[in-house]
Formats: structure tokens, sequence, C-alpha cells
């Protein structure tokens, strides 16, 4: 229990003890927990200084009832011992800067670059505390919001769809007919179409199945717009896929800015003005071609092992568990 995420009711069919005793007496006299430096305050943060390395990630997790923490992590660690940096209840910068400036000066001017999301409250933790690294925008987290616009024109053509059969359906009812929804050549309705083109939307063409293939002639003839978006957000993706260098990756979004402008769509208009307000940020990827993958990997790590204890009801002990696993 002291290396690997595990529960100790996880281990009464293997060693044939009540797990809940287990638990309560690792607790209590197994573990070191009792002696731990850091169990005063752990409630509100917890730092490990040895474990800064050059490449940081910085990311944000729900431990209990919603409650975030952020969290910082090493990419030498590789998600085992020695990840951990960081952990600071909340999201408020000034909290976080506080804890993270307990660490040497000389040590935080060493690292090199640091990974993050676009709220605001990270880029000014990142930049007070690593006034010497690189800051990089999660290129995910930039597609993500492209995704999200486009899904929600076809979200909005779906309710239209619904309100027409709704219509079609009380309007068949009052001339006592039956009321039978028209279907495309492959046997979806409007309504139908649309619900059930939401995941091939998120995935490239060349990898669309035979029906989706077909499904999405039939979506993108019917609503152009959908086809339009779906473009600009393919062309978004490949630019951080295929792209080498800053330069060219500088001009590829400027063209992908106009193409926005062009297609007069709010919604990509809302994330053109976000992906200008992280221009720098978002073009150092082509440095490194960084991303925040590890930070997300190790917050995954946290809910598995907060599903193995059946939630978290004890804040400190589980993060000197999660601190004696990945720090």
């Amino acid at each position: 229990m002291d290396n690997y995420p595990i529960s100790s009711n996880s281990l009464e069919k293997f060693f044939y003890v009540d797990g809940n005793q287990l638990g309560q007496q690792y607790k209590e006299y197994l573990s070191e927990y009792k002696t731990w430096d850091q169990k005063e305050h752990a409630s509100e943060w917890i730092l490990f200084p040895d474990n800064i390395g050059p490449y940081l990630s910085l990311d944000e997790t729900a431990l209990s009832n919603g409650e975030l923490y952020t969290v910082m992590t090493s990419k030498d660690g590789k998600g085992k011992k020695g990840t951990l940096i960081a952990m600071v209840e909340g999201t408020e910068a000034d909290k976080v800067i506080a804890v993270i400036n307990r660490i040497p000066k000389k040590d935080r001017e060493l690292v090199k670059e640091v990974t993050l999301d676009m709220a605001g409250s990270m880029n000014k933790i990142a930049k007070r505390c690593f006034p010497c690294a690189s800051r990089v925008t999660d290129r995910f987290h930039v597609q993500k919001l492209a995704y999200e616009a486009l899904q929600e024109m076809r979200i909005a053509h779906r309710w239209d769809a619904i309100n027409e059969e709704t219509n079609a359906i009380e309007n068949a009812k009052l001339d006592n007919k039956k009321y039978v929804a028209p279907t495309f050549s492959n046997s979806d309705t409007k309504k139908q179409l649309l619900a059930r083109s939401r995941y091939l939307l998120f995935k490239s063409g060349d990898k669309w199945t035979k029906k989706q293939k077909e499904r999405a002639k039939i979506l993108f003839d019917l609503y152009p717009d959908i086809k339009k978006a779906y473009s600009l957000t393919h062309s978004l993706r490949m630019i951080f896929s295929h792209t080498e260098t800053k330069g060219v990756a500088y001009t590829k979004l400027a063209r992908w800015f106009n193409d926005v402008t062009e297609s007069e769509f709010k919604s990509f208009n809302t994330i053109s003005a976000t992906v200008y307000t992280h221009y720098t940020s978002i073009l150092n990827f082509f440095d490194n071609r960084s991303t925040n993958a590890s930070a997300e990997s190790f917050n995954a790590k946290i809910k598995a092992f907060r599903a193995t204890q059946r939630g978290v009801t004890d804040i400190p002990f589980f993060l000197f568990r999660l601190s004696n696993i990945y720090a």
C-alpha cells in the first residue's frame, strides 16, 4: 500500500483479512502517516521541491465534492515516483504562487518549459514562479474549443429538427393521419442523422468507416455550415499535426484566422479571439511539440486511485498515500 494505488479492501480475498480493519491499522500504526512532516498543512498544500525538473506541467483536479486542487508535476517522473511536485487547494493564483515560491529561486530558474491550459490563473502562476521558462498552451485544449463550437452548431440544428418533427406529428394528429418521418438513403431521419453524426465530427475523414462516410455526405449536403465548420476544425488540427516550425505555424494560423473571419460563425469568432490572446504560448508548442498530456494522465491516475477508495473522506491521508506513490 506504500507503493501502489490500491485499497485495503482489495487485499481481503488475497490475504483473508478484514479490509476495513486493515485500512484503519495501516493509517494508525503500519504507515508513517502520524509522523508525516506535511500532515498539518496537507489539506491546504503539499510540496516536494526535490522533484522539480526542467520540464513541468500545471493542471487542476477534483478530489472530493468537486473541490479543485492545482497540481504541478515533473515530466521527468513519467507518472511514477518523482512526478508530483506540489498540490495546492483551489485555483487561486496568489495562493499557489506562495506555495511554489517555497522552492529555492535558483531551482525554479532552471525550469525550461511549463505546459498548461488556457486558464488565466495557470498562466499567472507559471509566469511568476518560473520567469525563465517558456510557457506552452496545450494544443488539445485549443482543439477542444473548436470541437465544442462545431458540436454546438450540430446541436442547434438537432433542436430545430426535433421541433420540426414535433410540429409535424401534431399537425398529423389534427388531420387524423399517422405521421411517418422521412428518411435519407441510409435510413436515418433528420433527427437521427444529426444525433448519430456526433462522433464522426471528432475524427478525420480518412478514419471514417464506410457508413460514416455515407452519413457525413448526407449531413454536409444538408447543412453546408456544418461542413464549413468541420473544415475549420480539421484545418486547425492539421496545423498542429503536420507543421514542423514555428514560423510556418505562425503563417498558417494567420490564414486560419482569416478563414474564421470569412465564415462569420459566431462561436468560431469567439475561439479565434481566445487563440489570439494566447498566440505566443500556443506557438511555443512548435519548439518541442510539448503538450499537457502527462498532466492529464496523472489526473487520470488520481481519479482511478480515488475510485479504489470509493471517494475521498480523509483528504490529508489520501494525499499522504498519493505522495508515497508518486512523490
